[in-house]
């Protein structure tokens, strides 16, 4: 497994927060793989055919691709930490351009030798952030705002627990393998990789619209680990009016995003309702039978009954 090194001072000045390549870079992954999640699948099915239709015609783009991933891990320069939560996809383009080509040639060996034919081209840097401003502007952009709201929702959820549960409470349910080991150490997944020293370091938890948990840094102080944001993120989908007229705009909208396991708190980000409302709306329609719930960690998770599937679904 791989841990972490902590101290006080680093867990004192651990942050939570977003980062828009994170973000992007994750979108990417999740169009390069056909093991999609049930909340992805319209999202992916909408931008797969562009980002196709595109590698197809750039070998640059086409080879940076194939070369920046294996399991298990992704070209350094893809994720390079943000200097601070919460950045513009620009300023954290321009730190990743600063690199050069050798440097982003480098890192795209590790992962995977011989680099194709195509990454010898000059300006490779400028080529790569290029891409990364499309896969942003075309697929990660026009749903940003809603994907902020899910992402912020969880950034406020675990800084306000910090204070209660401390670093052994926070990190339970961030991912499979996360947990507070004591003395220091923070195991973060169960890859056999050496432990990661950052004692005197500047560590930062990302949020992210991911699978499973990542590990960054930029050396020589700089470490992050990004991981899935609690919830889900699909797109908006029309209310039947007969819906709505049944069970009123809010309790539709409700029933009509638990089409898979949601959190209350992922609710509240998704719909701009206050955290009393919709407790106070999940516990109608549970007790309704259009929902079920079970506890998942700290959070509670409700999803639509195969009765209220069918009431969903107008049948």
């Amino acid at each position: 497994m791989t841990e972490l090194v902590v101290d006080a001072d680093v867990l004192a000045n651990a942050r939570f927060g977003t980062s828009q390549l994170t973000e992007t870079v994750a979108a990417l992954r999740i169009l390069l793989t056909p093991d999609v999640e049930p909340w992805f699948r319209g999202w992916y099915r909408e931008h797969l055919p562009a980002l196709r239709e595109r590698l197809a015609q750039n070998d640059v783009e086409a080879a940076l691709v194939e070369n920046a991933f294996r399991p298990g891990w992704v070209a350094d320069f893809l994720t390079m930490p943000p200097l601070a939560p919460d950045q513009e996809l620009d300023d954290e383009l321009a730190a990743m351009v600063a690199l050069g080509d050798d440097r982003i040639r480098a890192d795209l060996a590790f992962v995977r030798s011989p680099l194709l034919p195509a990454l010898a081209v000059d300006n490779l840097a400028e080529r790569a952030a290029e891409f990364l401003r499309w896969v942003w502007t075309a697929t990660v952009l026009p749903t940003w705002p809603r994907r902020l709201r899910v992402l912020r929702a969880d950034v406020v959820s675990r800084t306000s627990r910090l204070s209660e549960l401390g670093w052994s409470g926070v990190l339970e349910g961030l991912g499979q393998h996360v947990r507070w080991l004591g003395d220091g150490r923070i195991q973060v997944n169960d890859n056999t990789y050496p432990p990661l020293d950052v004692r005197g370091g500047d560590l930062m938890f990302i949020a992210a619209h991911r699978k499973g948990v990542g590990l960054a840094w930029r050396r020589p102080d700089r470490y992050a680990v990004s991981y899935p944001v609690t919830g889900i993120f699909a797109d908006h989908q029309p209310l039947a009016e007969p819906l709505v007229r049944l069970l009123g705009r809010t309790r539709a909208r409700i029933l009509a995003e638990a089409a898979e396991p949601i959190s209350t708190t992922a609710l509240v980000a998704t719909t701009g309702l206050g955290l009393g409302t919709v407790a106070d709306h999940l516990r109608v329609l549970a007790d309704a039978g259009l929902l079920e719930n079970r506890r998942s960690g700290r959070e509670v998770l409700y999803w639509q009954s195969e009765t209220g599937r069918r009431v969903a679904n107008g049948q």
